[in-house]
């Protein structure tokens, strides 16, 4: 359940922000989830109305953009998806890749009254 800690720490950037910027309420928060991050957006979304209950986020909209896994093929260049099944360049078929995105996980954008 590191998803509930997760969204707390949203909560506390947000509440960080409303201190330094003086703003009272919050009407949207916008998440980057990447695919390969390893958390589920469905409990961010479930615990999001408990743990901002009573704050400045209370009934705040959150709104998760997934980022799509990307790699980084060093064998031929390749750059994009690449199935999970495989784990190879779908060009070359070479195994030295890298991911590029997919892991991210951050606040873009927090939306006030």
């Amino acid at each position: 359940m590191h998803e509930l800690a997760l969204t707390e720490g949203i909560l506390r950037i947000v509440r960080e922000q409303a201190e330094k910027n003086g703003f009272a309420r919050v009407l949207e928060i916008r998440l980057r989830v990447g695919e390969y991050s390893g958390i589920i957006p469905e409990c961010l979304q479930e615990f999001f109305p408990i743990v901002s209950k009573g704050t400045e986020a209370e009934g705040a909209e959150l709104v998760i953009r997934p980022v799509p896994a990307s790699f980084r093929c060093f064998t031929c260049g390749f750059e994009g998806p690449i199935p999970a099944r495989t784990a190879c360049c779908p060009q070359c078929g070479g195994t030295a890749i890298r991911m590029t995105a997919g892991r991210e996980f951050y606040v873009e954008n927090i939306k006030v009254e």
